[in-house]
Formats: structure tokens, sequence, C-alpha cells
């Protein structure tokens, strides 16, 4: 097989690979905030719960956790679902995931922003809505981002774990040409892609860092 033809299936897998990243960001990045406003509430039941998501979804492995959504409705409820729940299975799976994680690292942000950021706003007049929103969360953002940024890059590498649903991304379909091969270059061309697109994450990362950087001289 030509190496442009090996080139053209890897690069068809790497659209899969770059929609279960995508949906994964703008699923997880909002619950994030979600799960860590619960974790951090005063309501000690809601707390609780979300410190108990928190811990499983971050103590099991996302594997098992795919496959779970895969096959847990049918072997629980015994719901017969069709091809589309596969994507569907892998995306609920990858939002849950790294939101437990997106969550943890909001709350630490968010909670190292003083006390009197919020007296001073409350004198202001703001609502503890508008406090959050416009105050505490875009300097949360700012301090988060290195630590965000690790989790999103752990994120291209670990959309390859979606080949355990049998979703052709590009890890699978790699796969599927070194079996067919009998070769190792699939695998290689496979890792320069993987590198290209973490080299554009890092990229960007770095971009929206220096841009939020309000202290720099």
């Amino acid at each position: 097989m030509e190496f442009s033809s090996m080139m053209s299936i890897l690069i068809s897998g790497f659209g899969m690979t770059l929609q279960i990243f995508v949906i994964t960001l703008v699923g997880a990045l909002p619950l994030g905030v979600v799960v860590a406003l619960c974790r951090m509430s005063k309501f000690k039941p809601l707390a609780l719960l979300a410190r108990f998501y928190i811990s499983v979804l971050r103590g099991t492995p996302l594997m098992l956790q795919l496959m779970f959504w895969m096959f847990g409705p049918y072997y629980l409820f015994g719901a017969q679902l069709g091809a589309d729940w596969k994507f569907m299975a892998c995306s609920i799976g990858f939002i849950l995931n790294y939101s437990a994680y997106f969550g943890e690292i909001y709350r630490s942000g968010i909670q190292s922003i003083p006390r009197g950021q919020y007296e001073a706003a409350a004198v202001l007049g703001y609502t503890n809505t508008q406090t959050f929103f416009r105050i505490i969360l875009p300097q949360v953002i700012k301090r988060i981002l290195p630590a965000m940024g690790n989790e999103i890059i752990a994120l291209v590498k670990d959309t390859s774990l979606a080949f355990v649903l049998g979703i052709m991304e590009m890890f699978t379909e790699a796969k599927a040409l070194a079996a067919k091969l009998v070769s190792v270059v699939p695998y290689v061309m496979a890792a320069l892609l993987y590198w290209c697109f973490t080299l554009c994450v890092e990229f960007c990362l770095n971009k929206l860092e220096k841009k939020l950087d309000y202290y720099h001289d």
C-alpha cells in the first residue's frame, strides 16, 4: 500500500479523533464548573454526592467507563440501542470522566481567590451570580490554565481509547493497517499525527496563556 493511501486512511480516522476531542471539551468544560460548585456547596448531601462522583470517575479506568456506557444499558435494562449509540456512549464516557478532572481544577482555582474580592463585589452591589461570572471566573481561568492545558493535552492521547468500542478513530485505523500490512509504519505515522495535533494544541494554549497574562512586564 502506498504512503499516500495510508495517510488518507489515517487522516480519515483523525477526523473522528478530532470529533471526540471537541465534543469532550464542549461538554466537559462547562460541566466541570457545575461539578466544582456542587463540590463546594454548603448543602452537605450535594457536596458529598459531588465528591462521590469525582472519586468514582477519577478512580476507575476511562476504558472501563466507556465499556460501561456502551454495554450497561443492555445488561442492566435490556435496552436495545442502535448503531448510533456507540458514538453516544463514547461521548458520554469522555465528557463525564473529564468533567471530574476539570471540576477539581476549577475548585482549586476558585478557592485560591481571596475572600476580600467577594466582599468588595458585594459592597459594589453585585449579586453572587454576577460576582462569580464577571469577577471570579475570569481570574480562575487565568490561574488554572496551565493545569487545564495538561488535561487537554492528555485528552488528545486518550481519544485513542475509543478503539475499545470499535469506533474508527485514528488509532483504530492504524491498528487495522498494521495488522493488514504486518508493518509498524502505520503506528509511526499515527504517532506523528498525534504529536502534530498536540503541538497545535500546545501552541493555542500558550497563546491563550500569554493573552491572559495581565501582569507581564
